[in-house]
């Protein structure tokens, strides 16, 4: 998955959201702090490459609404 930002942010918002979590507890899900959830949905900053992982992760245990939230950011 490679986006760029403010793509990259916006996909990982509809992410969060979907799931219903909070940017804290949505940050503790993928192993990394809230500061850094912040920054990438409000185009501050990128994933990393394992954070990258972890969210590809997400939007596979998500399902069809996975694959649709990737489809939808794709196409911009």
């Amino acid at each position: 998955m490679v986006l760029s930002q403010p793509t990259c942010g916006r996909l990982i918002r509809d992410i969060r959201l979907n799931l219903g979590l909070s940017q804290e507890d949505f940050a503790s899900l993928i192993g990394v702090t809230f500061s850094t959830v912040n920054r990438w949905e409000n185009g501050h900053s990128i994933p990393s490459r394992l954070a990258v992982k972890n969210l590809e992760q997400q939007l596979i245990e998500m399902g069809e609404r996975g694959k649709e939230l990737l489809n939808k950011h794709s196409s911009h």
